[in-house]
């Protein structure tokens, strides 16, 4: 079976000309913007209300202002998506990341170990605590805060990152549960 033989998803897909209005508009806004649809949309497209709760938090999250660039709240998806083996976040992510940072090789870095990748201390520690908010939230204290303060991130800062952990360790687990297929086109994009 090739690549475009596979199921982008376990559960049914449903007809773009039969979804609700709302969600069609926005997938094809998408889809002129990139020039394809990400299979995010085309499966969570199945539930409705879900679709719009999803992307409600997600906008909220990845598209405000703030101290942390766009880049920085992709980076935290990637390496948080690493951790989490969602193979659809880390390649998809990966490719905003790449065009975000106007890097082609930062997303493969952040990936495979935040840690050695060609970022700043104040982005390695922004990794850090994603990953410990992804890993061991429960472990979370004052000296949490500190590390990420002495880098000048302040507690709204603070909050979005821990936020963006732990929603996209919530879509980590449901790509991985619905099986989604990365676009085939998320893997040259950036590069």
């Amino acid at each position: 079976m090739s690549d475009t033989e596979q199921p982008i998803s376990r559960f049914e897909i449903p007809d773009l000309a039969m979804m609700p209005d709302d969600i069609r508009e926005r997938i094809l806004a998408v889809q002129e913007k990139s020039g394809f649809i990400p299979n995010i949309f085309l499966a969570l497209a199945h539930r409705p209300d879900e679709f719009r709760a999803f992307f409600a938090y997600h906008d909220a999250l990845m598209e405000k202002p703030g101290n942390l660039s766009k880049a920085e709240r992709e980076m935290i998806v990637v390496a948080t998506s690493n951790l989490n083996q969602c193979q659809y976040c880390v390649i998809a992510h990966g490719a905003i990341l790449r065009i975000r940072a106007k890097d082609p090789l930062i997303a493969d870095q952040v990936a495979v170990n935040y840690r050695k990748a060609d970022i700043s201390d104040r982005q390695k520690a922004i990794l850090d605590y994603a990953v410990r908010v992804s890993t061991a939230a429960h472990e979370v204290g004052d000296a949490d805060f500190e590390a990420l303060r002495a880098h000048g991130i302040d507690d709204d800062d603070i909050w979005d990152i821990g936020a963006i952990a732990a929603f996209f360790a919530m879509s980590n687990r449901l790509a991985n549960a619905m099986s989604l297929r990365p676009n085939a086109e998320f893997y040259t994009l950036g590069r």
